[in-house]
């Protein structure tokens, strides 16, 4: 798995966050883009101690306020009112349940033959077909799902009751 892969995950999964928060936002990567230049600025001064959240949140604040100043202007043409909007983000306890979890999984990969736990990420964070990784490590398809199963059962016995 190189680490230009897992950058790309890494950023589209902040990117779906992103957009779940802002409701889809069309410029959703022009607000993460932003959130990340105010946490670099942000880090010369302090640590952050979770980037993951201190980019999301920073996006969605730059949302809600460019929503704000184009309400105060009249440029809107909707009459969405984003103040009155549910807040939707997790609870406080959610997350923490969910970086725990997190680990969890993150514990269990560990332990995963490297091949197995090589070939899972490629399905899964990579999104290659059996084929496309078949041809990769030069085995079956078959042996592909094999190794996807016994990974995917692995890690449901290893977070079972979490």
């Amino acid at each position: 798995m190189t680490r230009a892969t897992l950058d790309r995950a890494y950023w589209a999964g902040l990117l779906g966050l992103v957009k779940r928060y802002t409701h889809g936002n069309p410029d959703a990567e022009d607000l993460l883009q932003s959130a990340y230049v105010r946490m670099e600025d942000y880090r010369s001064q302090q640590s952050v101690d979770n980037p993951r959240a201190f980019l999301v949140q920073t996006a969605v604040n730059i949302s809600i306020d460019q929503h704000r100043r184009e309400k105060v202007r009249g440029s809107t043409g909707g009459t969405e009112d984003w103040d009155q909007a549910a807040d939707e983000a997790p609870l406080p306890d959610e997350v923490l349940e969910a970086r725990e979890r997190l680990l969890r999984v993150n514990e269990g990969l560990d332990k995963l033959p490297t091949r197995t736990r090589e070939i899972l990420l490629m399905h899964r964070l990579d999104g290659m077909t059996y084929r496309e990784i078949a041809a990769h490590y030069r085995i079956s398809p078959s042996a592909v799902e094999k190794h996807i199963s016994r990974a995917m059962l692995f890690l449901a016995q290893w977070t079972r009751d979490w």
